[in-house]
């Protein structure tokens, strides 16, 4: 793995918008049904707002109708982190990119095969490199 990407509160937020550093590194959620890439179907890769590390293809990414993207599966092993995340009076399995630890949404076992997973995912933790 490559070394961790580490930059100070201040480099973070003149990189990235309001909403962006909110969601990655203070571990905010985007309203449901505004992001993005919720609607989004273009092909192309996933990567890391902060870092620019990919980490979902679309062929992954699926409708499940809850208001944010939703892949089922990471691009490849090891470019995500999971952590339980007990917040909110609840105990859910946080995921975060695995080079910068931003903070990119959720992962339940509620999705459809192959692998019964949903990765939910913030778009304002996400840029579309689109296929051409």
């Amino acid at each position: 793995m490559s070394e961790k990407v580490r930059k100070t509160e201040a480099e973070w937020r003149e990189q990235l918008s309001p909403v962006q550093y909110a969601v990655t590194r203070e571990k905010a959620t985007e309203r449901p049904w505004t992001g993005e890439y919720n609607s989004t179907t273009a092909p192309g890769v996933y990567k890391c707002v902060c870092c620019g590390e990919e980490l979902f293809e679309s062929d992954a990414k699926f409708e499940s109708h809850c208001g944010w993207p939703s892949f089922t599966a990471p691009m490849k092993d090891g470019v995500v982190d999971e952590e339980t995340d007990r917040s909110h009076g609840m105990v859910r399995v946080e995921v975060l990119c695995s080079k910068c630890d931003a903070h990119l949404g959720h992962v339940f076992d509620d999705g459809p095969g192959p692998t019964g997973l949903r990765y939910c995912i913030n778009s304002a933790s996400l840029k579309l490199d689109p296929k051409t």
